[in-house]
């Protein structure tokens, strides 16, 4: 078994004579009842939809007010707003007001773990799908 830098541990699997197969090993799970999956749901589908994912990747770089969000994603402000709702309200995100302005940002960390996690995945796969075609 072998811990990687982010943590996360690895199993690598050699049949004789094979080649070298790699597999995350599984995180120890307990049982979640359907109430704790329901809100998990809820996380994910707040998630789900591309302009709050707009939204979550424009707040990467630091706090923006809705002015300056409508110009980064292209929607209506009255569309930003109710996705900013949205995404306060499931704690993704937070708000404080700076005089007349209302300005917001990330407010759960593991944000940026979890798109870093989504988005290197659907990259390696993309990748190989790709390398499909080239022969």
């Amino acid at each position: 078994m072998i811990v990687t830098a982010a943590g996360t541990r690895r199993v690598e699997i050699r049949p004789p004579g094979g080649l070298l197969h790699r597999q995350m090993a599984r995180p120890q799970t307990r049982p979640l009842s359907d109430d704790a999956l329901d809100l998990i749901a809820h996380r994910f589908a707040v998630l789900g939809e591309p302009m709050r994912l707009r939204l979550v990747h424009a707040l990467f770089t630091g706090e923006k007010n809705v002015t300056a969000l409508v110009e980064e994603t292209g929607g209506t402000q009255a569309n930003i707003s109710r996705h900013l709702k949205m995404l306060t309200q499931a704690h993704f995100i937070s708000r404080r007001k700076d005089g007349l302005q209302v300005l917001y940002r990330i407010a759960d960390p593991t944000l940026f773990q979890l798109c870093d996690l989504v988005c290197g995945r659907l990259e390696k796969q993309l990748a190989k799908q790709a390398g499909a075609f080239e022969r």
